[in-house]
């Protein structure tokens, strides 16, 4: 039951439709009793701002207001309910949103935003969005490893916070794990810009937090490169690693290929009777398609996952992934499996490990030997697929001679080249001990 309506407001309420108009606080409050239908009192003092007792006996402030003058259309704003608000709080809130439309802002509008902002613009939602629209268009051949990259770093710290609020101190956040792993750090930055200029360019948010920060210094031009003797050393230890990660670390010795194009490479780009991998420019990191010949050591390697798959025949199947542990997305975790080799590595070399070195190192390691070999620059660099160098600017746009006969001898002879090395006398037993290079 609720206590009797002071008298200043009795005397208004059943005037103009139960609206009457008293100093709400507290006692107003407690006083007002509920009716058959919704009864408001306006406050004395602030126009617009008023509590609904509803017929349930709920108590709701609100905030009633128009856009435009006297003719425009009365909006009623709701507040919250008695109890989480305070009429005082709430006569805070009430004076804001008074403000708000005295500059010509509509609260409904900015209510809607807010609810926008913590629905389809909290970071974590957000990045499905950028990863389908952005990342699978632009990047297509390494959206998965971005995705990966902040899901792994961005999210942890910036979670569910909306993507206007997020300010150039929490960016530092996401930053600070990586931050003694320069490659790493402008990696992450990288993405975490684009993601940014994406929101901008779809109107989401006005300005990037990134604008203005200068990026991650580069890491140091790596010049790293397997010796001989090394190369044998990886090369047998991914023989102990077993599938899905030794026959794709040989392919990448055997072919030169980005990690990230072999990893996820399809059956479907592979022809077996023309021994050629074609790899689509929808997958290859810089946009551009490149064929490549299957060497002897190459198609041995592919012929062997091939042999493992139920068939009925000698034929390479014609869908799925070559590399995967759960037949639906490619092969991951290169981390734990890089650490793994090098174990192998050093069991095969009296527990000593190699200086340190990458699996991108394999792509210098086939350029080095293939210069070594006497094989033309451009041949190399077609390839590598870099558009660079003999590639680039007004010699790429004239030189169109795709080098198939070129690259197709390079290969074989950097296949025969390595079978070479594993049938000296050595190869089968310990190689070297690792050494400091000079």
């Amino acid at each position: 039951m609720f206590a009797p309506v002071p008298a200043n407001v009795i005397a208004e309420i059943g005037v103009s439709n139960h609206m009457a108009r008293a100093r709400i606080n507290k006692q107003t409050v407690d006083a007002i009793r509920p009716a058959s239908k919704d009864v408001f009192v306006w406050d004395d003092k602030l126009a617009g701002f008023g509590l609904k007792a509803t017929p349930a006996g709920g108590k709701v402030f609100v905030f009633q207001y128009r856009m435009g003058g006297r003719g425009a259309k009365v909006r009623r704003y709701t507040i919250g309910k008695f109890g989480p608000f305070s009429p005082d709080k709430a006569r805070g809130e009430a004076e804001r949103l008074a403000m708000l439309v005295a500059q010509g802002v509509d609260p409904q509008h900015q209510k809607q935003e807010r609810r926008r902002e913590a629905v389809e613009l909290a970071f974590q939602a957000y990045l499905d969005r950028f990863e389908r629209d952005c990342l699978k268009v632009k990047w297509k051949s390494s959206h998965g490893d971005a995705r990966a990259t902040l899901d792994r770093f961005a999210v942890p710290v910036l979670k569910d916070k909306p993507l206007p609020n997020i300010r150039r101190s929490d960016i530092r956040d996401v930053l600070a794990p990586v931050r003694d792993r320069p490659a790493s750090a402008r990696k992450l930055f990288a993405i975490l810009r684009r993601l940014f200029n994406f929101a901008v360019a779809e109107g989401d948010i006005a300005t990037s937090p990134l604008d203005g920060m200068e990026p991650p210094p580069a890491p140091n031009a790596r010049d790293r490169w397997l010796e001989d003797w090394e190369l044998l050393l990886v090369w047998r230890a991914a023989g102990a690693l077993g599938y899905p990660f030794g026959p794709l670390i040989r392919l990448l010795i055997l072919t030169g290929a980005r990690r990230e194009e072999v990893a996820a490479l399809p059956w479907e780009e592979l022809r077996q009777e023309e021994r050629l991998w074609m790899l689509p420019a929808d997958r290859a990191k810089n946009g551009n398609a490149n064929d490549l010949h299957l060497s002897s050591l190459a198609y041995a390697e592919i012929n062997a996952i091939a042999a493992n798959k139920s068939r009925e025949d000698d034929k390479w199947p014609r869908r799925g992934l070559l590399f995967s542990t759960t037949g639906n997305s490619p092969v991951s975790g290169f981390s734990k499996a890089k650490a793994r080799l090098d174990r192998a590595v050093a069991n095969l070399n009296k527990g000593e490990a190699l200086e340190p070195w990458k699996l991108h190192d394999l792509r210098r390691t086939m350029a080095t030997g293939l210069q070594r070999l006497g094989v033309r620059f451009e041949v190399t660099e077609a390839v590598l697929n870099h558009i660079s160098g003999a590639r680039s600017g007004v010699a790429g746009v004239y030189q169109r001679h795709d080098w198939k006969t070129e690259k197709r001898a390079a290969l074989d002879a950097w296949s025969a080249y390595i079978e070479g090395l594993l049938s000296e006398p050595h190869a089968t037993n310990v190689v070297q001990l690792a050494h400091p290079r000079a």
